[in-house]
């Protein structure tokens, strides 16, 4: 229906377009022939739109209006409505068909370049599309921020790293360097402090993983000069320490997180236990995750306590935690992890039948979501597989008061 629409409003587009380029022809003359009329293939674009056959009036319409400045919005139109459709190829041809008449205006074959950028983007060809939009940054000053930001998209996609850190520096304001929060006011997409922030753990990653500690602690460092509300660099830095032999340094970092996102202190929890052991402190977490609860409760922080209760003070004490908080924080996963802490002798046939039950209804759940697009997943993503956005995904158990099914 929508395309019906959108092609409704091309059908007059064109109609206008075409009567634009008759006025134009005629103005020379200075003569306008009122019973002019328009071309054939325009009648059966209007057949074939009325009859339901969309591709086909698609073709009619293209051949019924000629390119120049005065029908060029149309034919960009017409190239995204078909690139919205899925028909990339088509839509290829139609911007191509626009980059062939070198008579239109420079601002208007920047226009097609950046389309066409795009269109190789959805369809998959990367380097025919970072050739265009690098050509854009250097000649057009109107499309240059929005060609970076699409040479992000591709070196994303890619892992690019190095280069996606040199064209995100590039979006920076230049009056500050590190402590811009943003760009132009009415751009789309994040901030551009938030995505050198996680380029910049992303290459902390590749710096562990080569256990080149020192380079990936300066990435980190960076991170959070660029976004200083990045809790993933916080998180991979407390890793970091950890995998360094500096637990008592692990510790300090990741606790920081209580004042950065308490929403993310759960996530943290395996991180600060290893730390804690290594620093031969165990005994200090249960009260850290404790005061933590207090401050932020979460049904994740429960199961985080509970495991803990239940190293430190045994399966009993657990079992009390548990229950105390599920009469007022009801949840599947909490009540999942008391079912399982029970000895055999207190599980019965029926009782082994409602955990299997349980286990099954939690593993088809989802427990995180994005709060950008609402992509729903089982783990952690610091890149919503949706919609591409940084960061924007969390617990859910944060962003609801239970866990109710």
């Amino acid at each position: 229906m929508n395309d019906l629409l959108l092609l409704g409003i091309l059908t007059i587009a064109i109609g206008l377009g075409w009567w634009l380029g008759r006025r134009s022809v005629s103005s020379r003359a200075a003569l306008w022939d009122f019973h002019s009329t328009p071309p054939s293939q325009y009648y059966r674009g209007l057949n074939f739109l009325l009859d339901g056959s969309q591709d086909s009036a698609i073709d009619a319409f293209t051949k019924a209006l000629e390119v120049n400045a005065e029908t060029f919005d149309t034919h960009i139109a017409l190239g995204n409505i078909l690139r919205r459709r899925g028909e990339v190829e088509r839509a290829i041809k139609v911007h191509q068909n626009l980059l062939a008449r070198p008579s239109l205006p420079v601002a208007q074959l920047h226009l097609s370049h950046l389309e066409l950028a795009r269109d190789y983007i959805s369809a998959g060809l990367l380097d025919r599309s970072e050739r265009l939009l690098k050509d854009l940054v250097s000649e057009s000053g109107a499309h240059k921020r929005v060609a970076r930001r699409h040479l992000l998209e591709i070196y994303e996609a890619q892992r690019d790293w190095d280069k996606a850190l040199e064209v995100a520096s590039e979006l920076l304001p230049k009056r500050s360097l590190l402590r811009a929060k943003s760009g132009d006011a009415d751009e789309v997409g994040q901030p551009v402090p938030a995505l050198l922030a996680h380029y910049c753990c992303e290459k902390a990653e590749e710096m562990i993983d080569r256990a080149d500690f020192q380079s990936g602690r300066e990435f980190l460092e960076q991170a959070l000069r660029y976004d200083d509300a990045c809790v993933r660099a916080t998180m991979t830095l407390g890793s970091l320490e950890i995998k360094a032999g500096n637990p008592v340094r692990a510790i300090k970092v990741l606790q920081s997180l209580a004042q950065q996102d308490s929403d993310f202190v759960a996530e943290s929890a395996h991180l600060l236990r290893e730390a804690y052991v290594a620093a031969n402190r165990r005994g200090e977490l249960l009260e850290y995750l404790q005061t933590s609860f207090k401050r932020s409760p979460n049904t994740s922080l429960v199961l985080s306590i509970a495991e803990e209760f239940h190293d430190s003070k045994g399966p009993e004490a657990a079992k009390r935690f548990l229950r105390d908080n599920l009469e007022g924080r009801p949840s599947l996963r909490g009540l999942e992890l008391l079912m399982k802490l029970h000895s055999q002798s207190e599980v019965g046939e029926d009782e082994a039948l409602e955990l299997a039950t349980i286990n099954k209804l939690v593993a088809g759940r989802s427990s995180y979501r994005c709060g950008h697009c609402g992509f729903h997943g089982q783990s952690l993503h610091w890149h919503c597989p949706g919609c591409k956005h940084w960061g924007t995904i969390k617990d859910l158990s944060v962003i609801r008061e239970a866990d109710y099914v």
